[in-house]
């Protein structure tokens, strides 16, 4: 492990999810390396979840505007740390979350963000896992796909802040109906060094997969995002883009 490790916020942005939090917030307590800080980015709760972020020691922040792009962005621009990394509320974090952020990021001096997968909890473990590998194999596939690169998951993402300052103007934190981990991804993934760590694994609730109107608001806002971005950003100019990079790189 490097002798100095880097500073880690955690930003979690929250709405009304006081009990989800508290779970939450109880795995970061029982990390093997503490975050620097946590900041819960209350947007709006008319729940407990600011007095229990303020017991468990996290700094509340608050967002008027709704929405997550605008909750996590104003995250991200409170963190004070050197490496900023991302959950949910709903998210129960391994006890070396942090600290394998933090040794990835020291021994990877020229690494922009990292990224792992989650494992939905609450089901028997089989089932748990074919849920899990079924709705983020299919989020990895199409939006590799459109990206040219895997995607950033939002419940379990880290980035440098030096890079989150570089790219903030351009993310769309103003638009609730905006997947804020693929805005994250199309304006960082082929400007910085992103890695994709499998073994990085957080719990997260199987609330996405819940009623066919969630899976329905999920897709749409994932072709919002696209579109939204596009055409200088579309599938036909990233993926050129991307193996024009390395033959460039090649000539220098």
């Amino acid at each position: 492990m490097p002798a100095v490790l880097p500073s880690v916020s955690v930003v979690i942005p929250c709405l009304n999810d006081a009990a989800a939090l508290e779970a939450c917030l109880a795995s970061l307590a029982g990390q093997t390396l503490q975050p620097w800080e946590i900041v819960v980015v209350d947007n709006n709760s008319t729940d407990s979840s600011a007095a229990v972020a303020r017991r468990f020691g996290a700094r509340v922040i608050v967002e008027p505007v709704p929405g997550i792009p605008a909750a996590a962005a104003a995250g991200y621009d409170a963190a004070g740390g050197g490496i900023i990394a991302r959950c949910d509320a709903d998210c129960v974090l391994p006890p070396d979350w942090v600290q394998r952020i933090a040794e990835r990021f020291a021994a990877d001096p020229e690494l922009g963000a990292l990224s792992g997968p989650g494992a939905f909890y609450g089901f028997p473990r089989p089932v748990g896992a074919a849920l899990s590998v079924l709705y983020l194999g299919s989020y990895y596939l199409a939006m590799g796909l459109a990206l040219g690169h895997l995607p950033l998951f939002g419940s379990n993402l880290a980035m440098r802040a030096s890079v989150w300052h570089q790219i903030r103007p351009a993310v769309h934190r103003h638009d609730p109906e905006m997947h804020d981990d693929v805005c994250l991804s199309l304006h960082l993934g082929q400007q910085y060094r992103c890695r994709f760590e499998p073994t990085l694994v957080v719990g997260m609730a199987p609330r996405a997969l819940i009623g066919a109107a969630n899976l329905a608001r999920r897709f749409r806002r994932a072709f919002h995002t696209l579109l939204a971005h596009w055409p200088a950003e579309a599938p036909w100019v990233r993926w050129p883009r991307r193996f024009a990079a390395p033959a460039e790189a090649g000539r220098r």
